[in-house]
């Protein structure tokens, strides 16, 4: 089984198969998300300074913060899932 990794900006990867849920930041209950994820040191950003646009849950109940749009992850997920599909 190899691992696949999805590519949320910057360089910055993460393994598809632990991406839980893919969030816009804009709610409040989702900003608290994230401090509270701050505060038990749980939260890793990945924006290199720039403006939050998603937010990865992870299955082991890290938070990843991502530059860039949620609907680009998911569309990168889904093109990995399609690329591995027509190779097997």
């Amino acid at each position: 089984m190899s691992v696949k990794l999805l590519n949320i900006g910057f360089g910055n990867m993460v393994s598809a198969g632990r991406v839980m849920a893919i969030i816009s930041p804009e709610s409040a209950p989702i900003k608290r998300m994230v401090q509270d994820a701050r505060d038990k040191s749980l939260l890793i950003d990945a924006t290199y300074g720039r403006k939050t646009r998603a937010v990865l849950v992870m299955d082991s109940g890290q938070i990843v913060l991502s530059a860039i749009q949620p609907e680009t992850v998911a569309h990168r997920i889904v093109q990995q899932e399609v690329v591995e599909e027509s190779v097997d």
